[in-house]
């Protein structure tokens, strides 16, 4: 018993209980310690594991197509490639190298951008897809927040409402295509053809041979708004689902009108979102394609009109130049989507540059 007894720094006396207990034949459970691995990861280490499959997917994906066609651009002649194509410039042509005797010669240069900028046919392009992103974007936009507005606005039935508008997001774009082709056939028969009627105006060709260009357009620019409502009324109403409501109540106090509110409070609240939908609405009608092949409706190299170029694009001119077989198609391909990529990144900034004293965060 004595020798369990301990003294503390007050000069009492305490109990060692486990070891008492352990004369007296009683087990006691000691405290379980891990044991400390020599080797601690750092957290840099790890952060790179995670990032090694994005980086792995993203550098054959997306960084080493961007480089390849960079190259092709500069490519006047692809004889060396034969039967591998030319998708793979840069790999194909170390591979030619190393399974042929002579050496090949390559004519490097800036052809490919002049033949691609002065083709009336790029320049038609370069302007129909212009058009449609200065009338559809800012459209869709207004559009777009307005709803957004409505919607959040609404009580009962708020989410079949909010359901019917995103149906859209998540149709193909095909199908809706098709859709729109029936309302907008060239029949008396068709809705907005007999709807046109009850104004008394007379039936109209819109997307055949026989429609005049402006017509196809309005419909172009009707598919357009129409495609990309749900993504835009959804980042909107996120955005408002945020606002403080406190805000709103203050204006009501002080008698703000419906408009006044929307104009000083809601808009911008809204500007981050507003510049995010924007920079990405440019980004998307600067790459137009399939929904103009999907209002025509017959192939792949169709955009209307008795030539099937009426309302070719940008990128549609890009797709029928890499269908195509001549030597130099694939150069002037890669050109043009570098122009294009230069176009949207100037519009990008620009966009940034204006809204830096307009977005508030």
């Amino acid at each position: 018993m004595e020798n369990t007894l301990n003294n503390n720094p007050n000069g009492m006396q305490t109990v060692d209980w486990d070891a008492k207990l352990e004369s007296l034949g009683i087990s006691v459970k000691k405290e379980l310690r891990t044991k400390k691995h020599a080797f601690i990861m750092p957290e840099w280490a790890k952060g790179w594991i995670a990032l090694i499959p994005a980086l792995i997917f993203l550098i054959l994906f997306m960084i080493y197509p961007i480089l390849n066609t960079f190259v092709m651009s500069f490519v006047n002649n692809f004889y060396w490639v034969g039967n591998s194509g030319s998708s793979f410039v840069i790999t194909n042509y170390i591979a030619a190298l190393q399974n042929t005797r002579s050496s090949i010669h390559l004519s490097w240069g800036i052809e490919n951008y002049i033949k691609v900028l002065t083709d009336p046919v790029f320049l038609r392009a370069l302007g129909n897809t212009g058009l449609i992103v200065i009338i559809s974007v800012p459209l869709t936009i207004v559009i777009g927040l307005l709803l957004a507005v409505c919607l959040n606005a609404i009580k009962p039935l708020k989410g079949l409402y909010q359901t019917i508008f995103f149906l859209p997001y998540v149709t193909n774009t095909i199908a809706l295509g098709m859709v729109f082709n029936a309302m907008f056939s060239s029949s008396a028969g068709s809705f907005i053809n007999v709807f046109l009627h009850m104004f008394g105006v007379d039936a109209q060709h819109w997307l055949d041979i026989y429609a005049n260009r402006w017509n196809m357009f309005a419909v172009i620019v009707i598919y357009a708004i129409w495609n990309g409502l749900a993504f835009k009324i959804l980042v909107f109403m996120s955005g408002l689902s945020a606002i403080d409501k406190q805000y709103y109540d203050a204006a009501r106090i002080d008698g703000s009108s419906k408009f006044t509110i929307f104009r000083k409070i809601t808009v911008p609240l809204l500007s981050p979102q507003i510049l995010y939908i924007t920079i990405t609405s440019f980004i998307g009608a600067c790459k137009s394609y399939s929904q103009v092949i999907a209002l025509f409706g017959s192939g792949s190299k169709n955009f209307g009109g008795s030539d099937q170029s009426e309302w070719i694009t940008v990128v549609g001119y890009i797709v029928k130049l890499i269908d195509s077989t001549a030597d130099s198609a694939a150069g002037r391909g890669a050109a043009g989507c570098v122009i294009l990529l230069l176009i949207v990144l100037a519009i990008t900034v620009v966009q940034f540059a204006v809204s830096k004293n307009r977005v508030h965060y």
